[in-house]
């Protein structure tokens, strides 16, 4: 077949600009994945290339890479520049990163259909599969239950040229040795104030001292453009959160999981009616008591608990997909009979749950089995609590 010869020719050709260079291949191969199996398409890529290894000053490796690139639809391109954002070598946490998507509006929300469609979630993890295709991003764990991407990373040298396509289009503000003391400044003095139009703050330690001061300020509040809020690990001597928070009611998602034995949360996160997904958290103060009814849009809620939440407003969650438990869980007034008792869960695309425990609490098999009973779309269950029997 005359069509497959000049095809395995132009392959050949190709694999030789990359000079040897198993990623460049790798990203070349991607390319080609997305492009229709004909010599025409093949021709293109090829001249294409061709052309980047003239005005690259012949850099093989750099030039397909920056081919690869400049071949993303728009719909992608910022997806891909986002990554510039974190450190080199950085395991990034897929989930985190799709609600930063979202927050950002780098992938929308208000496109959504309803009545099983589409959300901006399914949208994002769609997207974010296509530069794995493309071999932009590496994978680097999957859930061993749904096999979904949990984990992934960039290779140097595409971090690289995301980080100089990122500065080129004004992307990002790096900071460095000479805006840091500054940039330090308004971090420690005025941070809540200056930057008010902010729509996502990423408050969390990942590495080193996890101290962040005497309490939150309850400046925080100003912040009403938020769409993301984590304040996942950081340690406050202060027991309680400021009351402000109930000011960010354009907030999608919220990480209250701070590094303390107990905190107390106030219960201001029933006016956060966009709010879709909530982490509530692992203790929580005994004055704590959480009216979550409002949440209609909420898809995550972790660390939930009757004792300082309302086990109805779990009735009114109707699009709730991932729900974590930390004990205690009691129904009250249960009956024997599984028909005499209401439903638990409204949300018929719950497909994950968790039951956990950070003490020594255990769960009534009866509690749990009606619980599941609720659950028709399941896949995945983890129970690490002390329990008598399974139902």
């Amino acid at each position: 077949n005359i069509i497959d010869v000049e095809m395995k020719k132009l392959g050949e050709n190709m694999v030789k600009d990359c000079a040897g260079l198993p990623l460049a291949i790798v990203v070349l191969g991607g390319i080609l994945a997305t492009k229709n199996n004909s010599l025409n398409e093949w021709q293109k890529i090829s001249d294409n290339l061709k052309s980047y290894l003239k005005r690259g000053k012949n850099q093989g490796p750099e030039d397909v890479l920056a081919l690869s690139y400049d071949d993303l639809p728009p719909y992608l391109r910022p997806c891909f520049l986002y990554l510039s954002l974190f450190p080199e070598d950085y395991m990034i946490d897929v989930d985190r990163l799709i609600q930063l998507w979202v927050a950002e509006g780098i992938v929308s929300s208000k496109q959504e259909e309803r009545d099983g469609g589409e959300i901006a979630e399914d949208v994002a993890e769609s997207y974010l599969m296509e530069l794995v295709e493309r071999c932009m991003i590496q994978v680097r764990e999957r859930d061993v239950a749904t096999l979904k991407v949990k984990t992934i990373q960039m290779h140097d040298l595409m971090r690289d040229l995301c980080l100089s396509k990122a500065k080129q289009e004004n992307f990002v503000f790096i900071v460095d040795q000479s805006n840091a003391s500054s940039l330090s400044m308004i971090r420690k003095r005025y941070m809540f104030n200056n930057f008010q139009l902010l729509r996502a703050l990423n408050y969390e330690r990942t590495t080193g001292d996890r101290f962040a001061g005497f309490k939150l300020p309850s400046d925080i509040g100003n912040l009403i453009h938020l769409r993301f809020l984590s304040l996942k690990d950081l340690e406050f001597l202060w027991p309680k959160l400021p009351s402000s928070l109930g000011n960010l009611r354009c907030l999608q998602t919220l990480d209250l999981r701070v590094d303390r034995d107990k905190i107390h949360v106030p219960n201001v996160i029933w006016r956060m009616e966009q709010l879709r997904h909530l982490y509530l958290p692992s203790r929580c103060e005994s004055s704590t008591k959480l009216k979550l009814g409002t949440l209609r849009k909420l898809l995550t809620l972790v660390n939930f608990n009757t004792k300082n939440c309302y086990l109805k407003d779990l009735i009114n969650m109707t699009n709730l997909r991932e729900l974590g438990i930390n004990l205690p869980f009691n129904i009250e007034n249960f009956n024997e009979e599984l028909g005499e008792n209401p439903p638990i869960i409204g949300s018929k695309y719950l497909h994950s749950l968790s039951i956990i425990t950070s003490g020594y609490e255990s769960i009534d098999p009866r509690h749990l089995a009606h619980l599941l009973s609720n659950c028709t779309s399941i896949c995945k269950l983890s129970i690490a609590a002390e329990i008598s029997k399974l139902p």
